[in-house]
């Protein structure tokens, strides 16, 4: 009797500690359910990014994912998805215990984990809150998840966030993903038979693909529909007809990255802003500046501009190129090609090359702002100057010879490196750096041993450093603007997934220039096109522009503008060395042959007009090329040697030419001898 009485006391001691222990155990599993404040559901939506025009350029994500309205759906697209995965998904609060039992004794026959019994909720505590591994434990979790769900969201907020969720295989995630990848269209627009192939793939989306399995998906497909019609949700006859219909799948599309350099360049600025989680999961819509159609027309005109003959640095071909556009009067940038399309390296804004002859417009600009004119006359010959160094130099032109008497216009047409120097000597190093800072130049190096406070630097462009694409379009762009600089703006709005709004910009303005000014550098600019090194841009429109080569032909430019648009146009090798490819030397002349072709196409839709003129100008007024003085209606100068030109007023001459009171041919110098 005692060790029955023993016996028991053993087993009620035993029972109630592990009655306890099981308490305990049950008391903890529920503490460690998450709170309601835990139970936030965030999912990774597709940025996209959009041109000037609309166009979508390109998406960015981590998971290909397109939010959808619930509303938005209709109800048999809704119907097909729970049918398959959650028929009871109405009537549990999180966990269907029936389904969950069905689920273990087929597991426990197969010892496997074969059936998960899982809830629409469970699977979205799932694929949000943990993590896709089976095992115990995580199911346990997943069943507190699942009711804390259902506490704090109803049932419509939980079957939108599951469309939005499920992966379907070809990087599309959620129903609307689904729905463009399969079918070419939106989810709200799907048939009860595409809505159902949709649904059918969730489960198992290696195998019930269309793309890589049609027969079998046209099976899973006609099961779901056979569920539909089951549980209520179709009519026999709906869902007969349904499976009648052929599968009609849209083409696979290929992932294409238009304007990759530009792309980059627009990440680079939200990363900086909004952070990368934002940026590639956090469905921002992004409007820019860019248009697709200028820049596949600057793309087209590069590649066959280029030399054929290239070589190779690497995996690189060379040379490399870039082509930068944008529109003067709002900085909004059309186009940005920054390289062959071979790298990420974007030569449009962070490569520094020498600008060659096309820093000219900064010595010339300073010139006629300070009260020179296009009519002064200056000395083309043999000249020697002297550094701060103490040292000599003596500037030469390209083609080794020099012109004697030339106006100022005359030697920014044929871009003459004697005057260009003289002028830079004229006024100071320093003044002519502070006009160009001023225009949009900020690599100026004016410190130290080698610097750009010379003659050289500032009349010939071999600059320390060297200038980017984007600050030389901006520079040319203030004398395209009259007078007036704008910040280069590449995106014009972004918006969160729900529309609202996180940044609208504008245009940034600055006078820097007189309008005046602007104009007489313009008008000068238009002869290189017409007359002088830029002849192979001429588009057959008013244009501007100025031809930039190397000394040692390592870089070739062309900067030109148009009332609407400026442009620039750069090559040359990465590695810097002379661009001479099958014995034919490349420079200038080629990249304005690129310019010509990339703005003609560029500015075809776009009405001709010239470029405005402001007040306070005189024009018209007949110059002796020879001495810049008046030349008098009686004066018989040889013709080529008289000009009409214009002038700031209060800067025009006054005295007539000394030549004019002479017969014309005693200023011929071979003639008076």
């Amino acid at each position: 009797m005692k060790r029955k009485t023993i016996l028991i006391y053993v087993l009620v001691i035993l029972g109630s500690t592990l009655f306890g222990a099981g308490i305990g155990v049950l008391a903890a599993y529920l503490r460690s359910a998450p709170s309601l404040d835990q139970v936030n559901i965030h999912q990774n939506f597709t940025t996209y990014i959009y041109d000037i025009k609309g166009r979508l350029i390109t998406d960015l994500y981590k998971e290909n994912r397109i939010p959808v309205d619930i509303t938005e759906l209709p109800d048999h697209v809704k119907n097909a998805v729970v049918a398959i995965e959650d028929d009871q998904f109405y009537n549990h609060h999180g966990i269907n215990f029936i389904a969950f039992g069905r689920a273990i004794l087929v597991n426990l026959r197969d010892w496997s984990f074969s059936q998960g019994g899982g809830t629409i909720t469970m699977q979205l505590a799932r694929n949000v809150f943990l993590t896709q591994k089976k095992t115990i434990m995580r199911k346990l979790e997943e069943f507190l998840w699942a009711v804390q769900i259902e506490r704090k969201y109803s049932k419509d907020e939980i079957l939108e966030a599951y469309l939005n969720e499920f992966y379907l295989n070809h990087g599309a995630y959620g129903i609307e993903a689904g729905a463009r990848t399969f079918f070419g269209k939106s989810a709200k627009d799907l048939t009860l038979s595409e809505a159902a192939m949709i649904a059918g793939v969730i489960r198992w989306p290696s195998r019930y693909s269309p793309f890589i399995n049609p027969d079998i998906a046209i099976d899973r497909r006609n099961f779901v529909l056979s569920r539909m019609e089951e549980v209520g949700y179709i009519t026999a006859a709906e869902a007969e007809a349904a499976k009648a219909e052929p599968l009609n799948l849209a083409e696979r599309q290929q992932r294409v990255v238009e304007a990759s350099y530009f792309v980059d360049y627009v990440i680079g600025q939200l990363v900086e802003r909004y952070g990368e989680a934002a940026v590639f999961s956090g469905g921002l819509r992004v409007y820019t500046t860019l248009d697709l159609d200028m820049q596949r027309a600057a793309e087209k005109a590069l590649a066959e501009g280029l030399p054929k003959n290239n070589s190779h640095d690497g995996p690189l071909t060379q040379p490399q190129g870039a082509v930068l556009a944008m529109v003067p009067q709002t900085g909004e940038i059309r186009v940005m090609v920054g390289g062959r399309g071979e790298d990420s390296f974007n030569r449009c804004v962070q490569a520094l090359r020498s600008p060659g002859s096309a820093i000219k417009i900064f010595p010339y600009t300073a010139a006629i702002d300070q009260g020179i004119t296009v009519a002064d006359v200056y000395m083309d010959e043999p000249t020697e100057f002297v550094t701060i160094t103490g040292e000599v130099w003596s500037p030469r032109n390209y083609y080794e010879t020099f012109a004697g008497e030339v106006t100022v216009r005359e030697a920014l047409e044929d871009s003459l490196n004697v005057i260009a120097a003289q002028i830079v000597d004229q006024l100071g190093p320093q003044t002519v750096i502070d006009y160009a800072k001023k225009m949009g130049i900020t690599t100026f190096v004016e410190q130290g041993r080698v610097n750009d406070v010379g003659l050289a630097p500032l009349a010939l462009g071999g600059m320390t450093k060297g200038v980017s694409l984007l600050e030389l379009a901006t520079a040319y762009g203030v004398l395209a603007n009259q007078g007036i600089k704008v910040e280069p703006l590449s995106i014009l709005k972004v918006t969160d997934a729900n529309g609202n709004v996180l940044e609208q910009n504008s245009t940034r303005l600055e006078v820097v220039l007189s309008e005046q000014t602007s104009y007489i550098m313009t008008d000068m600019l238009r002869g290189v096109i017409e007359r002088g090194t830029g002849k192979n841009a001429n588009i057959g429109r008013p244009a501007a522009g100025k031809t930039g080569t190397h000394s040692d032909y390592q870089d070739a430019w062309f900067v030109g503008y148009t009332p609407d648009l400026v442009s620039v146009v750069w090559f040359g090798e990465d590695t810097p060395r002379r661009m001479v490819y099958g014995g034919v030397r490349y420079g200038s002349w080629n990249a304005a042959t690129i310019w010509g072709d990339f703005m003609r196409e560029a500015l075809k839709d776009t009405p001709i007009r010239d470029f405005p003129k402001p007040s306070g100008l005189v024009e018209g007024v007949l110059i002796d090329t020879k001495t810049g003085l008046l030349v008098t209606d009686d004066c018989n100068l040889p013709p080529d040697e008289v000009r009409r030109e214009i002038f700031i007023a209060g800067t025009e001459p006054t005295e007539i030419s000394p030549r004019c009171s002479q017969p014309w041919w005693q200023s011929i110098p071979f003639l008076q001898r």
